[in-house]
């Protein structure tokens, strides 16, 4: 293996762009910018002017994955090429590393995670929010036993506020043809992934989508959703792009207390005694638990995209296999999950089991990709704007 893994990027939108600027710019140890590919001429030019003529450039991803000189790649191209890109890059023997969501339906994405499984090579998605030590103090605390059996979560996330003018800017945002949802698929990934990699898969979810409620748009720009967890713990999650001001609070309740985050902080209201031990042994009537509030210390730093494109290319280095990484591509089925059960709920009206009936969703996604206004080869979508900064 080289001193430096050669990496191209499929998809110069803005984060293609961000990604190729970090990795030109010697950020991420070890990796080196072999090539780029887009169909749009003006982003390889961009390409040309600001990194220089020694990468090499491709307009189709035939000869792009062909590239000899290859030994990753990043793809960062709209939601639905994320798995059938993936899949050409392990037939070409490439690590990858794909840009959220993992794909739109988990049908496609179950495939790509199957191909992955059948190679030896290093597969990470980009889901940087993993990185935020508040979430990973989180997640510490309740395997660590400290919070206890989880009983509830609740998640109010409106603060991904977008006008018209956004949704205008492109003809492939916000339709199903182009894009394949909303809030749910396009803001909320990283959430539905946090909420998940710390509280565990719901069994069975009932949502409440609004489509174009407060934008002219086909897709979705509210969400109320209600869960149901194994244990017969429940939870609430909230979302939209049209409140002004947004909130972003993250409560998790369990056995030994309550965690809450909001404003990237961590406070633990800690209980002396145990709710369930409290409940069985004390009889003084009224009362409750002595409740201790504590700010917990998370330590570090967040290091977000580069933190996970260096995590990648370390394990690369070394031959570490995708379970090493903070953010294995295969673990981008599960926030998947989330979003396809809160539409196919909203669509059937009705509960929704997990796992997902995936013939089933996907049998209801075609029925609006049939109607969605969107037109493909328009000049909008040929990149891509991923979201995704909280």
């Amino acid at each position: 293996m080289s001193a430096r893994i050669n990496v191209g990027i499929v998809g110069i939108g803005n984060m293609g762009t961000a990604h190729a600027r970090s990795i030109f710019n010697g950020e991420i140890p070890g990796a080196r910018l072999e090539a780029v590919c887009d169909i749009d001429e003006e982003r390889l030019q961009w390409v040309k002017n600001n990194l220089g003529e020694d990468i090499t450039l491709y307009d189709n991803d035939e000869d792009f994955f062909a590239d000899d000189n290859l030994e990753a790649v990043v793809i960062a191209t709209p939601h639905y090429d994320h798995p059938p890109q993936a899949i050409k890059g392990f037939e070409h023997n490439l690590h990858v590393l794909i840009e959220k969501p993992a794909g739109v339906y988990t049908r496609q994405v179950r495939e790509m995670n199957e191909r992955a499984e059948q190679n030896d090579l290093v597969f990470a998605i980009m889901y940087n929010q993993r990185t935020r030590p508040v979430f990973q103090k989180l997640r510490d605390l309740i395997e660590s036993g400290e919070l206890g059996e989880i009983r509830r979560t609740n998640w109010i996330i409106t603060d991904w506020y977008r006008s018209q003018s956004y949704y205008d800017s492109g003809g492939w945002r916000a339709t199903w043809a182009g894009e394949g949802g909303g809030v749910l698929i396009n803001q909320n990934p990283h959430n539905l992934d946090l909420w998940q990699w710390t509280c565990g898969l719901p069994r069975r979810v009932r949502a409440f989508c609004y489509f174009g409620k407060y934008h002219d748009i086909e897709v979705e720009d509210e969400v109320t959703a209600y869960v149901e967890y194994e244990n017969g713990a429940t939870g609430v999650y909230v979302t939209t792009t049209a409140d002004a001001p947004g909130t972003n609070r993250f409560e998790v309740t369990g056995n030994r207390g309550k965690i809450v985050i909001e404003d990237d902080e961590l406070t633990f209201w800690r209980l002396r005694t145990p709710e369930r031990t409290f409940n069985k042994e004390y009889e003084g009537g009224f009362g409750s638990p002595e409740t201790w509030k504590c700010d917990i210390p998370t330590g570090g730093r967040t290091t977000s995209h580069r933190g996970i494109l260096t995590d990648w290319i370390t394990a690369i280095k070394e031959n570490e296999d995708s379970s090493a990484l903070l953010a294995p591509g295969r673990e981008g089925i599960k926030g998947l999950e989330i979003s396809n059960a809160m539409h196919l709920s909203s669509w059937l009206g009705d509960w929704v089991e997990l796992p997902v009936d995936e013939d089933l969703f996907y049998e209801e996604l075609q029925k609006r990709v049939r109607d969605s206004d969107y037109e493909e080869g328009t000049q909008e979508s040929k990149t891509l704007d991923v979201e995704g900064t909280h």
